[in-house]
Parts: structure tokens; C-alpha cells; sequence
């Protein structure tokens, strides 16, 4: 689909959506929002419907490099001038990745940090994790909103040093179904080719690791060096000689990721909107970033080329995944009471309430952990989701407007404030 095909199919989308949101409202008697609050969520709602009509957001792919020229188009609108900060990454392509018992074939996604197999693929007997099979089944364990450990604890990990050939991993969720696993070691990849497979196959395919069944395991992938983009911008605040504020979101990720990413990028764009025309006192530097499906590979090269910011800055934004999901509870993360009570007053000022604290000293989620290891402060606003990782993350069934555009004026009034502090 071309560019301006798509712009305007998700804001027609966008418009019924929101048209059947406010009907709904008189229908139930609940307070009708006033314009202000509608051309909000009129905007969020664009926002993420163009950036799922993009396709699948991997770092590297095509679609990651117009994805990321469609956002540097949306911050030129707002009349601020983007940069497009390349870094270099080995994309993972895949071929053909697939299990095969007897006549059936099970289509599946390899780990991106372990190894792959050739198209012929590792044939042998399939069994329990532990066992002496050459193909172990394991399980995933589901995302849980708290749990910030870059390395899963459980026996995708542990098959990583065990003695199998192969593993297969049937993936957890809320609901049966593929939920893609991030590539935290990304860097350094380890172990024998895993084939991510869901969950719905559960029941049958450990029937046949008891049964001893043959099958062939096919995780045929290949690396190519290709190039990804951090988009950055910056808004200069009437006194430079204090500290900057630094607004981060992820952009990349497994699938349309309407939810998990689009949601992060519709609230960035409120906050670079707000900053245009509310004259912050500090600057405000704002970065998008590529790689974060991949061990959260952008950030070293923002920080690298941004070296300043680690040693001097007020305070750093990160929008977590799923901002505003349906019926969904959420979690800050603070790495001061000061700079707590500042996000959980920005959201009480919109009705927002906080349904989760994670503790001031716990591990950050997502790239915000090289922000924690450097000493600075931090906030960090994220949501569950019953679709993290999965291929129904799509607008508009997983997004929330009116919710989301409460987060988005929330924070876009918050960092705007935020930049205003003097001491």
C-alpha cells in the first residue's frame, strides 16, 4: 500500500473509531468530551493507525526505514526539524522455519539469538526438556508487566546450555498463540536453534515428545548488514545552560505492534507538540529508537553519539509498551520519590490512577536500564497487555483512544512542566 493510501485509510479508521466512541458516550450517559479532548485522540488515533498499516515493524526491514521517514514527516509538521541518526545491525531474514511431525507442518519463528539451521534443517527424535531426545520442548514464560529481567529465568534459558540439538518453544500468553520472545542476547546469539512455536500446539506436540516422535526442526535464517534509524529531534528551551529533559520511545518491534509501539510513538508526538508551543525553560532532546526488539540495540548508539546526555541531564521520559491498552492496568517506575511524585501528579491531573510502583531500585524497563546504570533520574509509564508480542496487536482493536489520549495529555502537560523547573 502506498504512503498516502495508508495515511488515509487509518484516518478514516481513525475518524470511525472515534465517531462510534463518542456515540457509545451519549448512549451510556457518560460526559461527553469537549473538542479540545476529541482532535486529541483524533490525532492519537492517527497515529497509530498509519503506523500499523506500515506492516511489520522489525529493525532493519524496509518497512523500519519508512516507518521511521513517515515519524521524521510528522515532527517536520509540528515545526520541528528531525535527524535521522543511522547505526548498523546484522538483520536477521528468514527463509524457511517450520516444524515437521509425520504429515503435518507447523510454521513457527526462530529465537534471533541462538543459532539457525540450514534449509535441510536438524532431523531426530523429539522429547521432554532434560531428556536425551535431539529435540527438546520447551515452554516460554508470558510477560508479566513487572518482570524487567533482560534474561528470561526459565527453561528457554536453561535449554540455551543444555545438550539438545534443537528446541522447540511453545510460547505463553494470556490466550493460546504465537507471543515472539525479544532477542536479548542479540549480540552475542547462544545455543542451539530454538523454533518459537504457539502455544495451541501445546497439548499435541508434547503428546508427541512422549511418544519419542521423528520430526525435523527448520530454522533457515540468515544475516545481512543492513542499517536502522534512531529518530531524534530537539526543541531549545530559553535557558540552555540548564540540564535537558530527555523523552525516549521505542519504535521497533515483532508484528504491526500497534499497541505495544504505536501507542509509545502517538504520546512522543504529543509531548514534541506540547513543547513546540509552550516555551520549556530547559532544553528538550527527543529520540525514537530502532532496535528495540533486538536487546534494545539503538540506545548504544544514540548515547554514543549523544555522550553529554548520560552526564548532564534533569530527567529522562520513557513511554513504555501498551500505553492505554483496553481494560488494562498500568506501572511506573521512578528512580526518585521527587521525580515519582512528579509523573504520578501529572497523571492525577488527567484522572489517571496508578494502579502499580515498581521499586526506586529495581531493574528499568527497556533501553531506560543504560539511563539507570549511569546514575541519572528517570520515569517510566507502561501497561499490561493481552496481546504483547502477538500478531493481534492491531489497531484499532487493541488501543483504548479515549485512554490513551488521557496518557498523552498527561504527559505532554507533565513534560512541559517537567522543563520548567529551575532547580
Amino acid at each position: 500500500m502506498q504512503r498516502r493510501a495508508f495515511l488515509a485509510f487509518g484516518g478514516q479508521t481513525a475518524l470511525f473509531a472515534l465517531t462510534a466512541g463518542v456515540a457509545r458516550s451519549h448512549a451510556t450517559g457518560a460526559p461527553q468530551r469537549t473538542r479540545t479532548q476529541l482532535d486529541l485522540e483524533r490525532r492519537v488515533a492517527n497515529v497509530v493507525a498509519a503506523f500499523d498499516a506500515q506492516g511489520n515493524h522489525r529493525t532493519g526491514t524496509p518497512v523500519d526505514r519508512r516507518s521511521g521517514e513517515w515519524l521524521a514527516a510528522q515532527i517536520r509538521r509540528l515545526g520541528v526539524e528531525p535527524v535521522l541518526e543511522p547505526f548498523t545491525l546484522d538483520r536477521v531474514d528468514l527463509r524457511s522455519c517450520y516444524l515437521r511431525v509425520a504429515d503435518r507442518r507447523i510454521e513457527g519463528v526462530p529465537l534471533f539469538d541462538a543459532r539457525f539451521t540450514g534449509p535441510e534443517g536438524v532431523a531426530g527424535v523429539i522429547g521432554p526438556f532434560g531428556s536425551d531426545a535431539d529435540i527438546a520442548v520447551v515452554e516460554s514464560e508470558p510477560s508479566h508487566l513487572a518482570n524487567t529481567d533482560p534474561v528470561q529465568r526459565d527453561q528457554v534459558e536453561e535449554a540455551r546450555r543444555g545438550p539438545h540439538r534443537a528446541v522447540v518453544v511453545l510460547t505463553r500468553g494470556p490466550s493460546p498463540g504465537l507471543f515472539l520472545l525479544n532477542a536479548n542476547r542479540f549480540r552475542a546469539p547462544a545455543g542451539p536453534p530454538m523454533l518459537q512455536i504457539s502455544g495451541a500446539e501445546a497439548a499435541w506436540l508434547h503428546e508427541q515428545a512422549a511418544a519419542r516422535a521423528e520430526v525435523t526442526l527448520v530454522a533457515d535464517a540468515h544475516r545481512t548488514t543492513a542499517q536502522a534509524f534512531n529518530v531524534t529531534a530537539k526543541i531549545t528551551g530559553s535557558n540552555p545552560a540548564l540540564a535537558p529533559v530527555v523523552v525516549m520511545a521505542p519504535r521497533s518491534g515483532w508484528w504491526q505492534c500497534a499497541s505495544e509501539q504505536g501507542s509509545r510513538i502517538a504520546c512522543w508526538l504529543e509531548v514534541i507538540r506540547s513543547m513546540k508551543s509552550g516555551q520549556p525553560t530547559r532544553d528538550c532532546c527527543f529520540v525514537a529508537l530502532s532496535g528495540h526488539e533486538l536487546g534494545f540495540l539503538g540506545i548504544d548508539p544514540y548515547l554514543k553519539r549523544h555522550r553529554e546526555l548520560l552526564n548532564r541531564s534533569h530527567a529522562w521520559m520513557f513511554f513504555g509498551s501498551d500505553i492505554g491498552a483496553p481494560r488494562q492496568r498500568n506501572l511506573i517506575h521512578a528512580s526518585d520519590e521527587a521525580v515519582e511524585r512528579w509523573g504520578v501528579a501529572a497523571m492525577e491531573k488527567e484522572g489517571i490512577a496508578v494502579d502499580a510502583k515498581a521499586r526506586h531500585d529495581s531493574i528499568a524497563r527497556g533501553e531506560t536500564q543504560a539511563v539507570q546504570q549511569a546514575g541519572r533520574r528517570f520515569f517510566t509509564i507502561a501497561c499490561e497487555s493481552q496481546v504483547y508480542h502477538n500478531p493481534a496487536d492491531r489497531w484499532p482493536v487493541s488501543i483504548d483512544v479515549a485512554n490513551l489520549g488521557r496518557y498523552a495529555r498527561a504527559f505532554a502537560n507533565g513534560v512541559l512542566e517537567l522543563s520548567r523547573q529551575t532547580v
